[in-house]
């Protein structure tokens, strides 16, 4: 099975990937708890896109295509932002104190987490993150 959604960079457009993935979730019959789950971690990937990869307030378009197999759910978010590969990014230490600890970098942890595969590519202008989650 394969379902892809587009959204525009607006953090308003969390909810409509939401629903996608409620919908997704209650299609393959999977848990609640994995739906939550894969849906934190989207929602993490996609708002960090929205934030941070486009310095106008111009509409650009984020592409998921969802691909699914017996035992494993494909993520693949596509955006033409500017470059930022999350695999690069060192784990934030949560044993730190919320004083010690920077701001940013928990979105990439729970993604992380989460999903069982994480992989990045820059192609043809475009970054292609993907995630993968076994079910």
């Amino acid at each position: 099975m394969e379902k892809e959604i587009r959204i525009s960079n607006n953090l308003n457009e969390i909810a409509t990937l939401a629903n996608f993935i409620e919908e997704l979730g209650e299609e393959l019959s999977l848990p609640m708890e994995a739906i939550m789950n894969i849906n934190l971690a989207l929602e993490e990937a996609v708002a960090n896109i929205i934030m941070y990869a486009y310095s106008s307030q111009e509409e650009h378009i984020i592409l998921l295509k969802v691909t699914s197999t017996p035992k494993q759910l494909v993520f693949l978010l596509t955006d033409k932002g500017a470059s930022f590969d999350p695999t690069q990014v060192e784990d934030t230490d949560i044993t730190l104190s919320l004083e010690e600890r920077p701001i940013g970098g928990l979105g990439i942890f729970l993604i992380r987490s989460i999903m069982n595969e994480i992989s990045y590519q820059r192609l043809d202008n475009e970054n292609r993150l993907t995630m993968k989650k076994d079910i």
